[in-house]
Formats: C-alpha cells, sequence, structure tokens
C-alpha cells in the first residue's frame, strides 16, 4: 500500500456537518486501494450497552472523486446522537489495514494498546455551514458601471468620451456610465435569463474603475445618487433579481479623507493606526511602494492598504456595509483582495451582517485554494478562479484530454464542502482578465465554455458582454462599453438568443444547480467532454477537430452544432439531454 497517500484528519475538510443530522466523512488513499469502509458509532456507544470496550458499524464507503494520483471516498452518516467516533478498514492487495488518529497498521499486527480513534464530537447546528439557498439558482450578471450603460437622458458635459470609442483609449478614460442606465437595462437582463447582477465598485473614486476609493459614504457623483440606488434595487427586486456590491476594504485611494490627515499629521494623526505604516517620509511622491515606507495594494501608492486588525477600522467598515444592506437592501457583497483582510475583520462582518439579513451571500475574492475562510464562516463562497482556469484551459490547450478535464473538475470539488460547492462563485472572465472569447476566437467554442460554466457546480457569473462575445485582452480593452446601438439592432441577436436559452435552461431544469455529477472518458474520443448531472441530465461537448457520431436516447433539451436526424454531433457542438 502507498501509506504516504492515505490522508483523514477529523474536524477538516474531510468531517464537517453537510446540515443539522449529516456529517460527511471523506479519506483520500492511492489508486490501489480498493474498498474502503468506516467503523463508526457514538463514542459511549459501549457504556450505554455495559460492553467492555467501544465498539462501531462497519460501512461502506464509495469512490467519490478520482484525481490523478488518488482517490477520495466519501460517505454520509446521521449520527443518532449527534456524536461520532470513528476509524477507518482499507482493503489493499490482498490485505487489510486498519487507519487511526495516530496510525496506519495492518489490521492483524494491532496489539493492545489503546485505539487513538478520529471524533466528531458534536454536531452543533450553529456551527454547520448554511449558505444561502437562492444562490445556487441565481445566475449573475457582472457589471461595471461606468461601461455598462448611459441613461436616456445623459447629457455629456465634455468630461466623458463619446460611448464605445477606443481610439487612443487609456485605462482612466470616462464614458458616463451610470446607475440609471443599469436600471433601465434591467429587462434587457431579464430577457436574458438572469438573476442577479453583481456590480463593481460604485462609491466615489477619481480612477475608472472605482477600486481605489475616496469616499465610502457617497456614490460615485457620476453614477447617480442614493434615490439611484434605491430606485435600481427596487426594480431589480421586482423583476427577480438579486444585487451584490462590490467591496473594497483591503484599502483605499490616496484621496480618502483619512489617509489625507496622516500624510498631513503623520504619528499625531487619529487615523494614523488606520493603516501599516514604516516610514516617514509616506507623502514621497512616487507611484511604488517598495521601498516599504507603508504598505499598499501590490506595490501601488496610490492604494494605501488598511490595517483590519485595528478595532476602529473593523467597526468603521460595519457600520459602512449595515447602512448597506440597511438602507439599500442589497442582497450580496463582494470583498475585493479578500484574502488580505483579517479574519478576525471578516468573522466579526460575518456575524454582524447575518444578524441583520440572514440571507445576505458574502463572497471573497480569492485566487486560490481558500477553504479556511470557508471553514471560518468569514464567507458563504469565494470567486472560483480555479474552476475558471480548468474551463478555460481545456478548451485553449487541444493537447487536454477528457481525462486530464476529469482530473482538474475533481481537484476544484474536493476543495470544500458541498453545502459551499453549490454557492461557489463560478466565472470564465472578469474584468481582470482577458474576456472569454479571447482564448478561442469562435463562437461557437465559447458557447461550449458557457455551457459548461452554466451545467457544473457552483453559481455561474457572466461578465457583461460576453453573452454577445465582446473581445478584449487586457484593460481597457476587456472593458469595452456595452455596444448598445448595435444590440438594439439585433446585430448580436443570433449568438445572444443561444446563450439566452442556455441560461434558461439552467433555470427550468433542476439538475443544471446539482452537485451530483459523475464524468464520463472515452479512450476513443479524447476530446469529447461528457457528464452526467443528478443521473437524468447528460451533457456532450465536443472539443475535437472532427465530428462525432451520437443519437443517445431521451429528449433534447438543448444543442448546437447537432444533427439530430444523422445523430451527428459536429465539432465544437453542444447536446443536453434528459433520460
Amino acid at each position: 500500500m502507498n501509506r504516504a497517500a492515505v490522508i483523514h484528519r477529523s474536524n477538516s475538510e474531510y468531517t464537517y456537518a453537510l446540515d443539522n443530522d449529516t456529517v460527511a466523512v471523506k479519506l483520500r488513499t492511492g489508486k490501489d486501494v480498493e474498498r474502503a469502509f468506516l467503523i463508526n458509532e457514538d463514542p459511549f456507544i459501549h457504556e450505554l450497552n455495559r460492553k467492555a470496550d467501544w465498539y462501531g458499524n462497519k460501512d461502506e464507503m464509495k469512490k467519490w472523486l478520482e484525481l490523478r494520483d488518488c482517490i477520495i471516498w466519501r460517505i454520509k452518516v446521521r449520527p443518532e446522537y449527534k456524536r461520532l467516533q470513528y476509524y477507518f478498514q482499507l482493503e489493499c492487495e490482498g490485505e487489510q489495514y486498519s487507519l487511526y488518529e495516530d496510525r496506519l497498521c495492518l489490521t492483524s499486527e494491532e496489539n493492545d494498546r489503546s485505539k487513538h480513534f478520529f471524533k466528531f464530537p458534536w454536531l452543533n447546528s450553529s456551527d454547520v455551514i448554511a449558505p444561502p439557498s437562492w444562490v445556487e439558482n441565481t445566475v449573475w450578471y457582472q457589471i461595471m458601471p461606468e461601461r455598462f450603460s448611459r441613461d436616456k437622458n445623459f447629457e455629456n458635459n465634455g468630461q466623458y468620451r463619446e460611448w464605445g470609442d477606443m481610439n487612443n483609449a487609456q485605462l482612466e478614460d470616462l464614458y458616463g456610465g451610470n446607475l440609471r442606465g443599469i436600471t433601465e437595462r434591467l429587462p434587457y437582463l431579464k430577457e436574458l435569463g438572469i438573476s442577479g447582477i453583481y456590480m463593481t465598485p460604485i462609491f466615489q473614486s477619481f480612477s475608472s474603475h472605482k477600486y481605489s476609493t475616496v469616499n465610502y459614504t457617497l456614490i460615485d457623483p457620476g453614477f447617480g445618487t442614493d434615490e439611484d440606488m434605491v430606485r435600481l434595487v427596487e426594480t431589480a427586486h421586482s423583476l427577480g433579481m438579486r444585487v451584490m456590491l462590490d467591496a473594497v476594504f483591503n484599502h483605499c485611494g490616496r484621496f480618502f479623507a483619512p489617509w489625507k490627515d496622516v500624510q498631513k499629521n503623520g504619528k499625531a494623526s487619529p487615523f494614523y493606526d488606520w493603516f501599516f505604516i514604516n516610514g516617514d517620509n509616506i507623502d514621497k511622491d512616487d507611484y511604488s511602494t517598495a521601498d516599504g515606507r507603508f504598505y499598499s495594494f501590490s506595490f501601488w501608492a496610490g492604494m494605501p492598504k488598511f490595517n483590519t486588525n485595528n478595532p476602529e477600522v473593523v467597526r468603521y467598515f460595519t457600520e459602512i456595509t449595515s447602512s448597506w444592506v440597511k438602507g439599500w437592501g442589497i442582497d450580496g457583497i463582494r470583498f475585493d483582495v479578500g484574502d488580505e483582510v483579517s479574519h478576525t475583520f471578516l468573522r466579526s462582518l460575518y456575524d454582524s451582517l447575518k444578524s441583520i439579513s440572514p440571507d445576505i451571500y458574502l463572497l471573497g475574492e480569492i485566487w486560490n485554494d481558500s477553504l479556511g475562510w470557508i471553514a471560518n464562516r468569514e464567507y458563504d463562497a469565494v470567486m472560483n478562479y480555479p474552476l475558471s482556469k480548468c474551463i478555460n484551459d481545456f478548451w485553449q490547450y487541444p493537447s487536454m484530454n477528457t481525462t486530464d478535464f476529469l482530473y482538474y473538475l475533481n481537484y476544484c470539488r474536493s476543495l470544500y464542502p458541498e453545502q459551499s460547492a453549490r454557492v461557489m462563485f463560478n466565472f470564465l472572465d472578469t474584468h481582470d482578465t482577458p474576456r472569454a472569447i479571447e482564448s478561442c476566437k469562435n463562437k461557437d467554442v465559447l458557447l461550449q465554455k458557457l455551457c459548461a460554466l452554466i451545467t457544473l457546480p457552483g453559481t455561474p457569473c457572466i461578465y457583461y458582454g460576453t453573452e454577445i462575445a465582446m473581445s478584449g485582452m487586457y484593460a481597457p480593452f476587456n472593458r469595452r462599453c456595452m455596444p448598445w446601438d448595435e444590440i438594439d439592432a439585433g446585430v448580436y441577436k443570433d449568438f445572444s438568443k443561444k446563450v439566452a436559452d442556455l441560461i434558461k435552461l439552467r433555470g427550468s431544469c433542476p439538475e443544471m444547480s446539482s452537485c451530483e455529477i459523475e464524468l464520463k472518458t472515452d479512450e476513443n474520443e479524447p476530446r469529447l467532454l461528457c457528464y452526467c448531472k443528478d443521473g437524468k441530465v447528460n451533457i456532450w461537448l465536443n472539443a475535437s477537430e472532427k465530428d462525432i457520431a451520437l443519437s443517445p436516447a431521451g429528449s433534447v433539451l438543448y444543442s448546437n452544432l447537432y444533427d439530430e436526424a444523422a445523430g451527428i454531433l459536429k465539432n465544437d457542438g453542444i447536446l443536453v439531454t434528459r433520460s
């Protein structure tokens, strides 16, 4: 047996409460292990039944996920008395092994010394990770307010460029998109099938992207007023859409009043400890903080970093976010640079916001494995960058086969508890990445990627313009203005209709939001991606360079480049059926 591959820790990603009655137990082993069993019972069962030694039920575990070098086994247990004590028995190459908390040994060689069992001490309902249930059925749409839409009564006072003009475009160009413009276009999003909008920062800032905040209590005057925000949320809610705002609490802009006070008064400023200051010459005219005089986002001197360990900073932002929820009725908050703010800050903010609105969705921008933030109940979910890479890589690199995709997807699925996986924020592109069309230059392939996004576990998000295959590698070109004149004229209607049909399939087919998924591989068709949702809905994505014969039983729910009469799924084609 490959002993080094056998991994389990209690009260971790390997053992956790799924709900108030159920505990999930997982075990990681090498691929040489043939069967795995969980020996489990209440830790005091022997005392209840007047037995000398503890004993447990032997329940066989199922192979849950296959990764490149290992297997993850899983079983769900409903402990009658809310407690669970357990160990594992493994079968490998004709031998049986026992895994305890302190050792792995051949069962036949167990000695009389006391056994150190694993334990899940008590299933406390208040400790169960329970993200808002509405999120898993939501399809999001990310909007940069400055580039999405001007309202119909907009008057250009000379401060803004002509809408959509990209000649000699610069990062900080302003085009005049605003909240009223978003509100006017909500029926367009409703028709597309969108049920949640996520807006990048809306608060006063001198940058086009608004991630360098000047005033956290004032909506940027270029975007509108509090009344405009109230109207937007009310209109969205009337159309069945949720609204999520962007919170930039890792850093501020150079013109934020407390930072200006620190620049002026130094250590005498009451806000000095709101920031990480290491030197005296903080007002130095240099765009970089590589000299360490203070900490900033990356090394940008224009974005000084908050000390979120400071209780005053925690209190300030708790009051700010509470006002967003109480005053505007928003449904979610996305936290920019969500892994650099302190855990103390996030735990406090989580508890405060959930006490106001238990169903609010708290999302962290973290690009890597983020279990710590999820397990500690600091975020309900994070932006699922690993899944974005999994999908985009498969279509960008033809050398990848479906087995490679399977291993990568299963890695993504292994990171978090199932209830968290259902609300992971999935996407193909954002304002920080190249547009999704850039890695394929093919609308049919983009549609395949969108199909994967919409049908894989998690809550999908469409970056504004992706529904019309908007192009653009890096800022400002991946942040173009929406071409409303062309959209209204029907220039993109053929492709956007296919996207809308996919999105609506997600809403009309309950299996689409399920985390129960089985991937199938065929060595004869290494680029035919096939998976089944909930044992009922089958998805085929032909990423090969040839047409493939395919005539599955059942009704067709969605297709593109599929000849049903001939039973041919063309290259770059999609087929979704219900068996």
